[in-house]
């Protein structure tokens, strides 16, 4: 028997066959809608004996366009900016620049003040330092209209750290579920 005819003939058949059982292992994925949430949630994880997210990507990590789509600040912190500043009215929420802006808000005790707040989340880390809240202060003169005023320092102060205090507070609920 002549080892060339045998080997031209076996290549297309070899070929065929690993093409047929590459075919077959496709088939027995099955489609999960909830795979990404359950992936978060660490119920599936791909593995090898390079890595545990699955091997090498010359191009990159898989998982970068999906870390970059998360919330760009600390989960904490948004939590509890948004607790806090629950009372007044929320014109824009920017999770991914961290940056929160309510519209004006008049107390019933003070018709003749308003407020309005930007919180400014700085860092994706829970610090003290990792929140910044802008106070605006306009009252109304004689004549009806909006003057710009001062606010307190103190205002802004006390907001940074109400927020502080309940982040803290859902850092430890969250630690006492795990």
């Amino acid at each position: 028997m002549n080892i060339r005819a045998f080997s031209s003939r076996s290549v297309p058949a070899t070929m065929a066959i690993l093409f047929l059982c590459g075919l077959c292992a496709c088939s027995s994925v099955e489609s999960d809608p909830t795979y990404e949430d359950k992936q978060r949630q660490g119920l599936y994880k791909n593995g090898s004996l390079l890595s545990d997210n699955g091997g090498f990507n010359i191009l990159g990590d898989k998982d970068d366009k999906k870390k970059q789509q998360t919330m760009g600040v600390n989960a904490f912190l948004w939590r509890a900016s948004l607790d806090t500043i629950s009372f007044l009215p929320i014109v824009t929420a920017d999770p991914f620049g961290g940056l929160i802006t309510t519209d004006w808000h008049m107390s019933d005790s003070n018709p003749n003040e308003r407020l309005k707040l930007n919180v400014l989340i700085l860092d994706r880390d829970l610090r003290a330092d990792g929140v910044k809240v802008t106070v605006f202060r306009q009252t109304k003169n004689s004549s009806g209209e909006w003057i710009d005023a001062d606010a307190s320092p103190n205002t802004g102060n006390a907001l940074e750290e109400t927020i502080l205090t309940r982040a803290r507070q859902l850092r430890l609920a969250q630690k006492e579920m795990k």
